[in-house]
């Protein structure tokens, strides 16, 4: 089994209400093996909301204390970030999962880069680095290996 972010499966989940489905994605990993979670909304926070994002640095910092998330209107939403990254990690210890595949450029689940007042800037989403941390192997979805998770779902 895979933690996939839900959007990437064609699940409303984003901030904008739609989704970030990926064909390719769905062609590789037998949905047998795809648990799809968006951690923004088992947070608590609503469907659609906001766009949200880490003041500086990235989701580590947002770990550490260090850093905050804050939507476009200015509200802190930290606590609701890091509740779904925390919630996301349970369901993949619950479950023993080791892989997750994630949305890039989002404050949650981006692997390489996060988007900051509009660009892409290099860094971690909060899952994603809480997931890494914890020893779980995270792959973007912009660099999706497809030999890699065909190997990983025939395990």
């Amino acid at each position: 089994m895979i933690i996939v972010s839900a959007c990437l499966l064609g699940i409303n989940c984003r901030y904008d209400g739609g989704n970030s489905l990926d064909e390719t994605i769905l062609s590789i990993i037998p949905r047998d093996h795809c648990v799809p979670l968006c951690p923004e909304q088992l947070g608590g926070l609503s469907t659609p909301r906001l766009p949200s994002y880490i003041v500086r640095a990235s989701g580590r910092e947002v770990l550490d204390g260090t850093s905050a998330i804050h939507n476009s209107s200015g509200s802190d939403v930290t606590e609701q970030f890091i509740r779904g990254a925390r919630e996301v990690l349970a369901i993949a210890r619950l479950l023993k999962i080791d892989t997750a595949l994630m949305k890039e450029y989002s404050p949650s689940c981006g692997v390489c880069y996060i988007k900051r007042n509009g660009e892409a800037v290099k860094g971690m989403g909060v899952t994603s680095s809480l997931l890494s941390s914890e020893g779980i192997t995270v792959i973007s979805s912009e660099q999706l290996d497809g030999e890699y998770v065909r190997n990983y779902c025939n395990r």
